[in-house]
């Protein structure tokens, strides 16, 4: 239930940016952040024992997000799910804490599932642009992301902490990724 009710906020927030993010000014307005990309991580660092429910979850967000985007079907899912084993795998080695790690950590995950996005592309013959322009496309959604992605990890704490059994479980919730 807890990774069906992220999966759900977040294809909610991906609507939502989606549609606002381009009125914004700058060069930003072309770099949407990958809002199913942090969700996949998210997913992927606070899977427990089982693996499956946050692949899934992923998987099943990835699709919604190619219904919204307009990509090739199964793209994004496969980028997602690839994303929640890579930050499953990076899990098990670093410690992310503190609002400067969640940046940095949020920058890395929004680069890795372009370059996975990017390498499926390629493998597949999907069409794409000029790689330079591919390349500065991938920094841009990388910053896009670091800015958005504390407060949207703050907001699956406050998920999971609704979800917890016991008072000791919602304080470890809360506390979370980020403090």
């Amino acid at each position: 239930m807890r990774t069906a009710t992220l999966v759900l906020v977040a294809y909610v927030a991906c609507v939502i940016v989606g549609a606002l993010w381009r009125l914004l000014p700058g060069p930003l307005h072309d770099a949407v952040p990958d809002l199913g990309a942090l969700t996949a991580a998210y997913l992927g660092l606070t899977a427990r024992r089982h693996l499956a429910p946050a692949v899934g979850g992923s998987i099943v967000l990835g699709y919604l997000v190619d219904l919204i985007s307009g990509a090739p079907p199964g793209l994004m899912a496969l980028v997602l799910g690839l994303t929640g084993l890579v930050a499953r795998a990076v899990q098990q080695r670093i410690y992310v804490r503190g609002a400067t790690m969640t940046i940095a950590f949020s920058a890395f995950v929004a680069l890795v599932a372009s370059v996975l996005a990017l390498i499926v592309r390629a493998i597949y013959h999907l069409p794409h642009g000029q790689w330079s322009t591919e390349l500065r496309h991938v920094a841009l959604v990388a910053v896009a992301t670091a800015i958005v992605g504390p407060p949207v990890w703050k907001i699956f704490r406050r998920i999971d902490a609704a979800y917890a059994r016991t008072a000791r479980d919602r304080d470890a919730a809360l506390e979370g990724i980020t403090r």
